[in-house]
């Protein structure tokens, strides 16, 4: 039983690797505050393990050596008190928290979401509105919006905008790292940055009601060359983004198809923050849209 266990196990771990499990894989980082990230977590994990395998090793070295069989070890009823013994349990832990409190510091410093990203290029800007339940993102630079779809340039830094239409929720793309909430009447700010193109995977990490399981995106991250032709098919759509049409949109709803704007009302995204646009109605008293459930439903 315990090894088909093992087997299953093994199994799950190599299928998670080969298959969809990789879009969530941390130490395949595809951008710079990603790896800077995942080598935060390696050195951390390294200082831990260099504690927790020795005193592991030295409990069962214990155990052995004091077995009531061996007549070698040396049987010490009265003893109370050694300096040696005193100083390397108060100063090993000492050291590690000096370790990890000084890489959590250096860390929290250059990591800083709001700190812009070092790099020849200039930032483009994307403002990001998380929905119920689907993330709405204005590129107010080039006008243009899309639903579900984050597209950027690589190796171009891209400054987030973030806040939420209504309840608290959280802005995550696993392997670009630094996760991110979103909560209605504020902002806050991410920088992050592809260093190549491909195909990434964005999520909510923070359960925000029904449609949570559907509050993921596809992150593309295109050449300068295809990131500018994006933006004009973008604008070839007939759809604007304006205060009605946000108001259609907040409405509660799973599952909602990829969809862009051709034109943005450029005050849109600071009236959402200021409150000034109205939220989404959340959920209907009675009918309601399918596969959501009013509110007091079951």
């Amino acid at each position: 039983m315990t090894r088909a266990l093992l087997r299953a196990g093994a199994l799950a771990l190599v299928a998670c690797g080969l298959s969809g499990c990789q879009s969530y894989n941390l130490f395949d980082a595809k951008g710079p505050v990603g790896a800077a990230e995942a080598n935060i977590l390696i050195i951390a994990s390294v200082i831990m393990l260099a504690i927790i395998v020795p005193t592991m090793i030295a409990t069962l070295v214990f155990a052995w050596w004091y077995r009531e069989g061996n007549t070698r070890a040396r049987y010490r009823p009265n003893w109370a008190f050694s300096g040696r013994i005193e100083l390397v349990v108060w100063s090993v832990p000492l050291l590690t928290i000096i370790f990890l409190g000084g890489i959590a510091w250096i860390g929290a410093h250059r990591l800083d979401p709001a700190t812009p990203l070092d790099s020849e290029k200039k930032p483009i800007e994307v403002q990001v509105v998380s929905l119920d339940w689907k993330w709405l993102f204005i590129y107010p630079e080039q006008g243009v919006a899309s639903v579900n779809r984050l597209v950027m340039p690589a190796a171009t830094p891209v400054h987030f905008r973030l806040t939420s239409s209504s309840v608290w929720n959280s802005f995550f793309v696993p392997r670009l790292g630094s996760m991110i909430y979103t909560m209605r009447g504020m902002t806050t700010r991410l920088n992050l940055m592809a260093d190549r193109e491909g195909e990434l995977y964005g999520l909510s990490t923070h359960f925000s009601g029904d449609g949570f399981a559907d509050m993921n995106f596809p992150v593309q991250v295109a050449s300068d060359e295809g990131f500018s032709e994006w933006v004009r098919q973008a604008k070839e759509s007939s759809l604007r983004l304006d205060a009605a049409a946000y108001g259609e949109l907040a409405k509660q709803s799973i599952g909602d198809k990829l969809r862009t704007y051709g034109t943005v009302d450029p005050n849109l995204f600071d009236g959402i923050v200021a409150q000034t646009v109205p939220p989404g109605p959340g959920p209907a008293a009675a009918g309601g849209v399918e596969g959501v459930r009013p509110k007091g439903g079951t």
